[in-house]
């Protein structure tokens, strides 16, 4: 059974940083297009940022640009968003998402809370 699991949330300042990491033991994680979501209280579940198989195109969602970075280690099966100059209205739970072809898998979310 496909396992995705989420680490590295927590409480912040604005202007702060965090790295959320996604890994996936036992997954041929090589072979899938990864995306991070986030999803608000109240609030629909939204696409942040996706990276290709190679690692090598990105592209994010406007109000993360030059502040999010997503990257992938395939080697270490494991997916990053490094957050930089975090806001309030980053606050919400972060998930990763694995699809390939019809196959589709989410991490259970880590909590991301930005406030003074």
């Amino acid at each position: 059974q496909v396992q995705l699991v989420e680490s590295g949330g927590g409480a912040v300042q604005p202007g702060g940083s965090l790295r959320l990491s996604c890994a996936a033991p036992g997954f041929t994680f090589s072979m899938y297009r990864m995306t991070c979501y986030r999803q608000a209280p109240g609030e629909e579940r939204e696409l942040v940022a996706a990276i290709s198989i190679g690692g090598g195109s990105s592209n994010y969602a406007d109000s993360v640009k030059r502040r999010f970075t997503i990257s992938r280690d395939n080697a270490k099966n494991t997916l990053y968003l490094q957050m930089n100059s975090l806001k309030p209205e980053d606050t919400a739970v972060y998930f990763c998402r694995a699809v390939r072809g019809s196959s589709d898998y989410w991490g259970q979310g880590t909590q991301v809370t930005v406030s003074s």
